[in-house]
């Protein structure tokens, strides 16, 4: 596929934005549409189009990529006389960036195929410097042959791209990323609160784990948040909550026990439930803070 083709870019939020921005800057021409209208606006300052509505993002592209919240968010933006499906010019390819339940995907899936387009299920890793710096992971499932259509594109906004099997396995990988994000975050807040309970250098204890078998791109790109008390998102809680939700209920449907998720998903809700949504999923931090009695002021 040239950088000559048309990509409608559905979702210009923390992340779509500059996914959007990177696929302008690759050379392809982007129509977007975010329903708040800075996004689109920010956009069209970076060379894309800003459009209106849905149908006229849409119009004539050979590529659209849709990147919303949640499951009901990416079918409310497909669906209905204003959706991509009904809009969309037969044998366009469809891709899902966002992070949705994979029975949801299997379902709108379904529904592409039978309005003439050509569905993949690509959510992404890497978090909002990811997206900037277009070195996305992206795991997508659907179709091999649309899959290698699809992938200059991809190339564009990820650097790890990988085909991981039919129509809704990219969602299921990606909720087997967020379990072991989470996992991980919840590690590396517990064991921040226990090197400052003993008045350690934490700059440099994490300096030194970082070069071990501890060692991980959490570490790596949380670590030095946390300590700076920095959780501007980044991904916010609020999603990584709702991603754990799919992560426990995807389990239960396939009959498999996940202690750890299970603890996690529920540490991670419990954030959320103490206000802290809105802040980067390193604020799983606070949560161990508070069942320390270790809560600074804000």
């Amino acid at each position: 596929m040239s950088n000559k083709e048309h990509v409608a870019f559905i979702g210009l939020g923390i992340m779509g934005l500059p996914m959007a921005i990177n696929l302008v800057k690759a050379g392809y021409t982007v129509s977007g549409y975010n329903r708040s209208p800075q996004g689109a606006a920010d956009l069209a300052a970076a060379g894309g189009t800003s459009a209106a509505g849905i149908p006229e993002a849409v119009a004539g592209a050979d590529v659209i990529i849709t990147m919303v919240p949640d499951s009901p968010d990416v079918a409310a933006v497909v669906r209905g006389e204003q959706g991509v499906f009904a809009h969309a010019k037969a044998g366009a390819l469809w891709i899902d960036n966002s992070s949705i339940r994979p029975d949801v995907a299997v379902e709108l899936a379904a529904e592409a195929r039978a309005a003439g387009l050509r569905p993949l299920d690509g959510p992404v890793s890497g978090g909002e410097q990811g997206a900037i710096d277009a070195v996305l992971s992206i795991m997508v499932g659907g179709e091999k042959e649309d899959f290698e259509t699809a992938l200059p594109v991809l190339e564009s906004i990820g650097k790890t791209i990988v085909h991981v099997g039919p129509v809704g396995s990219g969602q299921t990988v990606k909720a087997a990323n967020q379990l072991i994000v989470a996992a991980n975050i919840q590690a590396l807040s517990e064991a921040v609160v226990f090197l400052e309970a003993y008045g350690v250098d934490t700059t440099a204890a994490l300096r030194v784990l970082g070069g071990g078998l501890a060692g991980s791109k959490v570490l790596e790109q949380k670590g030095q948040k946390i300590l700076d008390r920095s959780f501007g998102p980044g991904f916010r809680l609020a999603l990584h909550n709702k991603d754990m939700g799919i992560v426990t209920s995807a389990a239960r449907e396939a009959g498999i026990v996940l202690p750890l998720g299970a603890v996690v998903a529920q540490l991670v809700a419990s954030t959320v439930a103490n206000g802290d949504g809105g802040l980067d999923h390193s604020g799983l931090f606070r949560g161990v803070q508070r069942l320390s009695g270790t809560t600074e002021a804000a």
